[in-house]
C-alpha cells in the first residue's frame, strides 16, 4: 500500500511526520481481507521521495498482512516518528541514497506518475478488468517503472482463478523482469493455481525457480495436491526437500501425509507418521486425530476406533462433533443401530452438541432401513439440541416415503418442510418428481415442474429427463417434446437419456417414422446411439411389421461398435413372429441360445409368446 504525505526536513536531517490522514481502509481484493500486506513492525516502513518534492511516497512492506493495531482503523492515522534514511527513487525507477538526490531533481514528477500507475494498476484488478490490467502492467514496464506486488499478485490469483495460469505465470515473469521482487505469497498464489488446475509438475518447476524461500504454506499446497493424486510417495520427496532446507513442517503438513498415508498404506504405517510428529515436537491437533479415526473406521475396526475417541483426552486432545459423526456413519453403514444410539447419548453426556450432519445421519440410515417413524422421532428432537433440519433432513424422508408409494404423506412432509422455511432444493424435486411418473401421476408432476422457476430452484437436465420419460411412457410424447424445446430454451443441452425416452415413446405411439427422424437428428447433434435408443427403434419396426427395416437397424448398430443386448434379440424374435413367421423366430431362438446371446430362462418365455 503506497500513501502519499507531506514531508518536512528536520536540522538533524530525519523527516518527521506527525500524522498520516486518509489511509485507505478499504478491503483489498486478495482473499477479500483488509488492505496491503506490511510487517508487523513500523520499522518496516519503506519512503521513497523525489528531491524538491512537496510529497513522499509511503509503502508498507509486502511480507506479511497489515494488521490492525492500537486503533489504527477506527482513527484512520497512523504516527510516524522518524525515519533515518532518506532514500529517494531514480529514473530507472530503484532506490538511490539521499546523497545523490541533486542529480534526479527533474524526476520528482515521474515518481509520482509512477505511483498513480500503480494505483490504477490497483482500480482495474479490485474491478476484475484482469486483461486492462494485465496491458497496464506491461505498459507500465515497458517505461521502466516498478509494479506494486500486491496488486500483481492480485492479479495472477484472478487469472489462476479462470484458468489463465500461463497468463499468470507472464505477470510473474513481468514482475521479475521489472526488478520488483515478488514475495513468497505471490509464489504460493501462483503455485496454488496450478495445483487447483492439475499441473501439479508445472507447480514443482515454480518451486525450484523461486527467487525467495519457501514457506510451509508452500509446502503444504504442493504436498495436498500429489496426496489428492494419489503421489504418496512423491509427496514424501518433497518433505524431504522441505526439511533439507530447514522449513520444518506443521500440524497441517503431517495431517496431510497422515490421511493419504491412511488411504494408500492403512493406519498402521499412518500412526508411525503420527509418532514421528510427536517426535519432532508438532503437537497433533483434532483434524489430526479425525483423520486417523475415519481411517480405522474406514478399515472396518469400529470398536477400535471408539477406543481410540476415548484415549483423546489423555492425549491432550477433546473429540469434537465431527469425531463423533465420522464413528456414528460407520455405525450406521454396518448396521449398528443400537451402537450408535449409545454414541449419541454418550456425545450428549460429555457435553458435546450434536451437529444438523448428527441427525442427518441417523435419518439417513433409519430411511434406508424403512424405519420412516423412527426417523420423524428423530427428526422432531433436532430443534431441542439447537438443530435447524435442512433439505438433506427431509430429503431421505420424502424418498423414503415415495419408495413405499405413499405420495400423499411425501406431499404432506414437502408442505411442512417448507412450512418451517426449509425450503427444497432441486434433489428434493427430482426425487419427487420421479415417484410421481413411476406411480402415473404425470401431469401433478409437469405442474410442479412448472412452478420450479418460481420456488427459486432451477430445473436441471435430469430434472427434464425425468419427466419427459414419464410423459414418453404413458402416450404423451408430444408434450414430452415441448419440454425438449423448452429446456433448449433455458440453456440445457438434451443428451441420449433425452433423445432415448421421445425415441421409446413416439415408437410405442406408432409413430415409428417420426422416431427414426429424432434418431437420424443425434447424429447432427453429435449425440451417440446407444442400445436403448436403437432397440426402441427396432420395437416400432417390429409392431409395424417393418421387420426387414429393424434388421437393417441391427445391421448399422453392429457396424456402429454398439453392442446389442439380449432385449435387441428378444424384441427382433417376437417382430418375426408377429410377421407370421413363428417356425423361422423359434429356430432363430434356438440358435442364439445355444450362443449364449439369449438366456434359457428368457428363451422360455419367449416360445410361450410365439
Amino acid at each position: 500500500m503506497d500513501l502519499a504525505v507531506p514531508t518536512k526536513q528536520t536540522r538533524e536531517g530525519f523527516c518527521t511526520f506527525q500524522y498520516i490522514h486518509g489511509l485507505d481502509t478499504r478491503k483489498n481484493v486478495m482473499d477479500g481481507k483488509f488492505g496491503a500486506r506490511a510487517s508487523s513492525s513500523w520499522s518496516s516502513l519503506r519512503l521513497y521521495m523525489g528531491p524538491k518534492a512537496r510529497f513522499i511516497v509511503l509503502s508498507l512492506d509486502n511480507d506479511t498482512r497489515l494488521r490492525t493495531q492500537q486503533g489504527f482503523t477506527k482513527q484512520r492515522l497512523v504516527r510516524v516518528c522518524a525515519i533515518s534514511k532518506l532514500k529517494t527513487l531514480g529514473s530507472n525507477g530503484r532506490l538511490l541514497n539521499s546523497e545523490n538526490t541533486q542529480m534526479s531533481q527533474e524526476n520528482s514528477s515521474y515518481n509520482f506518475e509512477e505511483f498513480e500507475r500503480n494505483s490504477y494498476l490497483r482500480r482495474l484488478v479490485r474491478n476484475g478488468e484482469l486483461e486492462e490490467a494485465f496491458k497496464h502492467l506491461e505498459t507500465m514496464v515497458y517505461r521502466g517503472d516498478i509494479p506494486d506486488i500486491v496488486p500483481c499478485t492480485s492479479l495472477i490469483r484472478g487469472f489462476c482463478r479462470t484458468g489463465k495460469t500461463k497468463r499468470a505465470t507472464r505477470v510473474l515473469e513481468i514482475l521479475e523482469e521489472s526488478g520488483a521482487v515478488p514475495d513468497v505469497i505471490t509464489y504460493n498464489v501462483l503455485i496454488s493455481g496450478y495445483c487447483k488446475s492439475g499441473e501439479i509438475n508445472t507447480a514443482l518447476e515454480v518451486l525450484d525457480r523461486m527467487s525467495v524461500a519457501p514457506d510451509v504454506v508452500t509446502y503444504n499446497t504442493i504436498l495436498r495436491s500429489l496426496c489428492d493424486s494419489g503421489k504418496l510417495k512423491q509427496a514424501m520427496e518433497v518433505l524431504d526437500l522441505q526439511l533439507q532446507r530447514e522449513c520444518y513442517p506443521d500440524v497441517i503438513t503431517y495431517t496431510i501425509l497422515i490421511e493419504a498415508t491412511c488411504k494408500e498404506s492403512g493406519v498402521a504405517r499412518a500412526m508411525k507418521l503420527l509418532d514421528e510428529m510427536r517426535s519432532k515436537g508438532c503437537k497433533p491437533d483434532v483434524v489430526t486425530y479425525n483423520v486417523l479415526i475415519n481411517g480405522i473406521c474406514r478399515e472396518g475396526r469400529i470398536d477400535e476406533a471408539i477406543k481410540f475417541l476415548n484415549k483423546m483426552p489423555s492425549y491432550g486432545c477433546h473429540p469434537n462433533v465431527i469425531t463423533h459423526n465420522i464413528i456414528l456413519r460407520s455405525m450406521c453403514s454396518t448396521g449398528r443401530w443400537m451402537d450408535a444410539e449409545k454414541l449419541l447419548a454418550e456425545m450428549l453426556r460429555k457435553g458435546c452438541s450434536p451437529s444438523v450432519v448428527t441427525f442427518n445421519i441417523l435419518i439417513n440410515f433409519l430411511c434406508r432401513k424403512g424405519l420412516l417413524g423412527r426417523a420423524i422421532d428423530i427428526l422432531e428432537k433436532m430443534p431441542k439440541h439447537g438443530c435447524t433440519p435442512n433439505s438433506l433432513s427431509y430429503n431421505p424422508l420424502l424418498h423414503g416415503f415415495c419408495k413405499e408409494k405413499k405420495m400423499d404423506r411425501a406431499i404432506e412432509y414437502l408442505e411442512i418442510m417448507v412450512s418451517r422455511g426449509c425450503y427444497p432444493d432441486i434433489v428434493t424435486y427430482n426425487t419427487l418428481l420421479t415417484a410421481l411418473c413411476k406411480d402415473g401421476k404425470v401431469d401433478v408432476a409437469v405442474e410442479i415442474l412448472k412452478q420450479l422457476s418460481t420456488k427459486g430452484c432451477s430445473p436441471v437436465l435430469i430434472t427434464y429427463n425425468t419427466v419427459i420419460d414419464g410423459l414418453s411412457k404413458v402416450g404423451k410424447t408430444e408434450r414430452g417434446i415441448e419440454l425438449l424445446e423448452e429446456m433448449r430454451e433455458k440453456g440445457l443441452q438434451p443428451d441420449i437419456i433425452t433423445y432415448s425416452s421421445l425415441v421409446g415413446g413416439l415408437s410405442r405411439e406408432g409413430k415409428v417414422d417420426e422416431a427414426i427422424k429424432f434418431f437420424h437428428d443425434l447424429k447432427g447433434l453429435g449425440v451417440r446411439p446407444n442400445a436403448i435408443t436403437y432397440n426402441a427403434v427396432i420395437l416400432g419396426l417390429c409392431k409395424a411389421r417393418q421387420t426387414d427395416r429393424a434388421i437393417d437397424f441391427l445391421a448399422d448398430m453392429v457396424s456402429k461398435g454398439c453392442k446389442p443386448t439380449e432385449a435387441t434379440y428378444t424384441i427382433l424374435i417376437e417382430g418375426i413372429a408377429y410377421e407370421g413367421f413363428a417356425e423361422e423366430a423359434l429356430k432363430l431362438l434356438n440358435e442364439l441360445c445355444f450362443r449364449g446371446v439369449v438366456k434359457k430362462s428368457s428363451a422360455e418365455q419367449m416360445v410361450v409368446k410365439v
